[in-house]
């Protein structure tokens, strides 16, 4: 499995967004790339009243979707889209949905994002997501080209639980898309990837957004891939857009827990 994550500088135009993820996603499958995962908000990333504007029903035609499908199509690979509004009961509170699309352009899965981020930052600034969000409840494991790989989208990173509830599920792959804000993601980004990795004794693969935004916010980047062992073997360390790119070979999985076989130790 031949896996690419994006790093994007998001904004309020689907139209250039739309345009900067093509052409990245066109360069990663020119590169190689099976998969490919964008990050959170690849799509919109500005005032929420937007947001609610952009919000899809998955399965069905629409600006975002169908733009995935022919990127899949076109290059003949399966594209994560990180996350995404959905559309939900509530107009006002979409999903924060992470949505896999088959080589052919089909819906594969969907996760619906399942922590919210609630919290006043050290700066000052504030964030709400529930206000604006509607929060999923199940996690999702796809199997793409005969691996099985569970899906989560930014701040469920900080939960453990879900990643070990993903790796019993059977998970050797995690995919991350996210838009960590600047100051947690310099402080606990890469810390907490590899410490994900290294407890579910998976491949971590993390797409991000990078730069500044619209109503003053700014993220972090780093996109990477790390190995089960915990080794980042692949990362962004520059602003700007770009993609990593990493063979998964299932082996360095079978290897890492054969060696350290936790889920046979495990007691709580």
């Amino acid at each position: 499995m031949r896996f690419a994550a994006l790093q994007l500088c998001s904004q309020s135009d689907v139209s250039e967004n739309l345009f900067t993820a093509a052409t990245l996603v066109e360069h990663a499958a020119v590169a190689g790339a099976q998969v490919v995962l964008l990050p959170e908000a690849f799509a919109y990333l500005g005032p929420d009243e937007g947001r609610r504007r952009v919000a899809e029903t998955i399965g069905e035609s629409g600006p975002l979707q169908d733009a995935i499908a022919s990127w899949c199509k076109k290059w003949q690979i399966t594209v994560i889209a990180g996350g995404m509004a959905e559309t939900s009961d509530d107009v006002h509170r979409p999903f924060n949905s992470s949505v896999v699309f088959d080589p052919e352009g089909m819906v594969l899965a969907r996760y619906r994002k399942i922590h919210l981020f609630d919290v006043e930052l050290p700066d000052g600034t504030t964030y709400l997501e529930s206000e604006t969000t509607t929060r999923g409840s199940e996690p999702t494991l796809v199997e793409i080209l005969g691996r099985r790989v569970g899906l989560s989208v930014c701040y469920d990173l900080r939960f453990p639980e879900l990643y070990s509830r993903l790796r019993s599920m059977g998970a050797e792959v995690l995919t991350i898309p996210a838009a960590f804000t600047r100051a947690t993601g310099r402080a606990h980004w890469e810390v907490l990837l590899r410490a994900r990795a290294i407890e579910t004794q998976s491949w971590v693969v993390a797409a991000t957004q990078e730069g500044e935004h619209p109503r003053g916010r700014k993220t972090h980047g780093h996109a990477m891939i790390v190995d089960p062992w915990g080794k980042i073997v692949t990362e962004i360390t520059k602003s700007g857009p770009g993609f990593v790119l990493a063979e998964l070979p299932p082996g360095r999985t079978e290897e890492v827990r054969a060696r350290m076989p936790i889920s046979q130790h495990r007691r709580l």
